[in-house]
This record gives C-alpha cells, structure tokens and sequence, in this order.
C-alpha cells in the first residue's frame, strides 16, 4: 500500500489510489483481528507461564513493552486515518498515515522477535542474587544475531502471504471478468513481488537460519534432518520417515555433503548426529519437528516455481489469458499461511526441551497453580471463540472482495491498462 501511494504521487493515476482504499479495508480487518487474538497472548505469560516470566520477564519484558509503547500505539494511531482519513488528509499527508502504519508494524515485528530470538539464543543477560535472568547488555540484547536474521526472515515470508493474497484476488476478479484495472494491478503486483520474496526467503535469509541453528542449536539440527549418525558430506533428506526406536530414517532419498554445505558453508564439514548427544537435549516431537520443517521447504520451492513461472508468462503477455495459471494462483493463496505455520513449529520444536536456550526448561516454566483441567478447558473456551472470529473475519473479507474496489475511472482505458 505504501508503494502504491507513492506511485499515486508520483504519477496522477488514480488506479493506484483505489488500489490503496481496497487494500486498507482488508488490512483493518486484519489488524482488529490481530488485536483481539493477541492481547489474551500478553496474559498467558502470567497466567500460564508464571515460572517463566519470574525467571527471565526481567529480560523479556523490555521488548515487549517497548513494542506496545511504541509500535503498537504507532500503528494504532494511524490505521484509522489510513482507512477513514484520505480526503481530510490529503494525497502527501494519507501517503505519510501509510507509511507510519508500516513502519509501526515492522517495529512491532522487530521487538516481538527480538523476544523470541533471546529465547532461541540468549545474549546480553546476566544472572540476579535471586536466580532470574536480567539486562547485563541492553545493545547485545536487542542486536542479538539470531533476532536479525529470523526478523529478516519472518517479514520477507510475510510479504510472500500478502503477494499470493493479492495475486489471488486479481486472479479471482479476472476470472470472473470484473474490475479489469485492478484485477491487472493486483495480479502483475502480487506475482511479481511474490516472486522476489519467495526466493529472497530461500536465500539469503533461509540459508542465513539454517546456519544459525547449524552454529548454536546443533541437536535441532540434527533433528529437523533426522540424522541420528554424524559425519562429514552430511546429505538432506529429500524423502524419509525418522525411525525415533531404530534411531534411523527409512526410505531416504537424499542429496550428499548437502547439509554440510547448507549449515557450514563447505560439503566436507562434520555434522553431528542426535547419538553425540544427551537424550534428555533432544526435541520432544521429532518427528512432527521433521515433517514440519520439510513441509515448509517443500512449500516455499513450489512458491517460487510457481510465481516464476507466472511472472514468466506475464513477461510473455500471456498472464490474464492463461485460465488454468489463474486457477492456481487463486486457489493457492492458503498455502503460504500454512507454510508460515510449519515455519514456526519448526522453530519452537526444535527450542525443546529448553524456554529460554541452554537455561531454562519448559517444564519449570509453566504456572504449578493452574491445573490441567483449568488449561484444557480454557484451551477449549480460546479455541471455540477464535473459531468464531475466525469465521466472522472470512465472512467480512469475502465480503470486502466480493463488493471489490470503489468502480474504476474509464477515462484513458488503455493507458491505465498499459502502466
């Protein structure tokens, strides 16, 4: 949307802003959804996980507060005047509501996964007289190496979610022969910047993860490729089944010295195996820790084949007439959030055993008051009512798409279908 309001600026073209007016209604929609799931996240810490927050919220509770005094109360004062303020505001001034709301929300993804990255691999604290963690190093703490890469890596594959939404709905207007001049934009626009992000989430970011878990987490390592043995020309599994009792993967189909080179950056490099380890370092579900994580890789290399592709036949001029490619993009659009799921299951089985990496285990940081009926029946409670937001947001943006853009200006017909 910032893009498209700049270009708005720069240009005249006021595709560009109906673009802008279409968008932000689905975004609100996002972002009051967004609120409502995420604030009952902020009570779980205390709820929930009590021993955790006593041990390391001294830590912790820096970026998330920093992320709801600034961030969230950035985005938060903006997004109305995105959706609501274009005509009191003006075309400069609603280009700057624009470009706030973005940049409030990249700051709150930053913070939110500066939190997470301490978890993963904790920098910059120090132990208190009492046992619980503090801010030895506040600099440390928010340039934790793990935080840069993972927030590089989570917000390009955010961006492939919002390109395959986008590309989806043009692909779903041209289909039905409704709102040319958008559906064109959405669909050249989404597979365009899809494409570049899916192979950007690959490489470098991708890469950039994996031999940061290579370097810090090896026992995950070893168990996102169920290698039980190490060695040196250590090989990706394209196909497997871990075998946890024989302590082998069956039926593999593997690529040699690929794992080598992915998590150490030469085939020769020795990759340790899940038998150098103490049982008791291992992640709990290593089987769903491997499915997950070759799920999402299978998923982003189909991502980039296919916006290649149709960024190929757009090159071609052939895009909007190829009904089988618009049949894909569109109904491809739940895979991405989906990828971004595994993605994160990857992430936080592969954590296990441990809440805060090497120092603090999941088991001594769940509440010992709550008992685990109390836990299943609000886990029941949470998920009956977000299955009810779930459907009323669905309902509200099909609405949204099905209405589509405010009706489009015919005047220049085929300049505005040639920009």
């Amino acid at each position: 949307m910032v893009y498209w309001k700049w270009r708005a600026l720069r240009t005249g073209n006021e595709k560009y802003n109906q673009a802008v007016r279409f968008w932000a209604k689905i975004f609100g929609l996002n972002f009051a959804v967004g609120v409502v799931t995420g604030i009952p996240m902020e009570f779980q810490f205390g709820t929930n996980w009590a021993g955790f927050s006593r041990y390391a919220g001294g830590v912790i509770g820096q970026t998330l507060a920093m992320e709801g005094m600034f961030a969230f109360f950035l985005e938060s004062a903006f997004v109305g005047a995105l959706i609501w303020g274009e005509k009191r505001l003006g075309p400069r001034y609603h280009f700057l509501a624009a470009l706030a709301v973005a940049l409030g929300i990249w700051i709150s993804g930053y913070f939110i996964l500066i939190t997470n990255a301490f978890m993963q691999h904790p920098v910059g604290h120090q132990v208190q007289a009492d046992g619980s963690l503090g801010i030895a190093s506040f600099g440390a703490y928010l340039l934790n190496p793990w935080g840069w890469v993972q927030f590089a890596h989570n917000q390009l594959a955010a961006l492939v979610t919002g390109s395959f939404v986008v590309a989806a709905v043009g692909a779903f207007y041209i289909l039905r022969g409704v709102h040319p001049i958008q559906a064109q934009l959405y669909l050249r626009a989404g597979t365009f910047t899809g494409l570049i992000v899916s192979l950007l989430v690959a490489f470098p970011t991708g890469d950039q993860q994996a031999k940061m878990v290579g370097r810090h987490q090896p026992v995950t390592l070893a168990a996102m490729e169920g290698k039980f043995v190490g060695g040196p020309l250590a090989a990706v599994a394209v196909i497997g089944q871990p075998n946890i009792a024989a302590r082998r993967l069956d039926n593999p189909i593997e690529i040699p010295g690929a794992l080598s080179f992915l998590a150490y950056g030469t085939f020769q490099s020795y990759v340790r195996g899940l038998e150098e380890f103490p049982e008791e370092t291992w992640p709990d579900n290593i089987e769903l820790l491997y499915y997950a994580f070759h799920l999402m890789i299978t998923l982003g290399t189909i991502f980039i084949i296919l916006m290649a592709f149709a960024s190929f036949q757009n090159w071609r001029g052939r895009l909007e007439s190829s009904t089988w490619l618009l049949w894909v993009l569109m109904l491809a659009f739940p895979f991405p959030y989906i990828a971004n799921t595994l993605g994160w299951m990857t992430a936080e089985l592969g954590r296990q055993p441990w809440l805060v990496y090497g120092l603090f285990r999941t088991r001594d940081g769940y509440s010992k008051v709550v008992s685990n009926g109390d836990t299943i029946f609000t886990l029941i409670g949470f998920v009956g009512l977000y299955f009810v937001l779930g459907l009323l947001f669905l309902y509200l943006t099909g609405r949204e798409i099905a209405y589509g853009p405010e009706e489009e200006v015919v005047g220049n017909r085929g300049e505005e279908l040639s920009r």
